[in-house]
């Protein structure tokens, strides 16, 4: 099963323990995550669902383009990244 880590950064704002779950997709996987722990769904996804524009995953070392649908597939050993985007000028 894949597994959820959330960087240091995320989990200053929110608790975001790292999670193995079920999920054949970005999107399967951080809603099991989300059963247990709304609050966090709150933090990485908007209102309509899509990645917030102040968070990045990575699966397996690889940046998720769909932030919409987060459609991305994984591997039962995929490790998929949450992290805090960085942003400056």
């Amino acid at each position: 099963m894949p597994k959820v880590i959330f960087a240091s950064h995320v989990q200053r704002h929110v608790a975001a323990p790292d999670s193995v779950v079920d999920g054949s997709t970005v999107r399967a996987a951080l809603d099991a995550v989300f059963v247990d722990n709304r609050p966090l769904r709150g933090y990485v996804l908007d209102d309509q669902g899509h990645l917030r524009k102040h968070v990045v995953i990575f699966v397996d070392g690889a940046r998720v383009v769909d932030r919409e649908g987060l459609s991305e597939g994984v591997r039962p050993d995929s490790e998929i990244y949450v992290l805090q985007a960085l942003s400056g000028g």
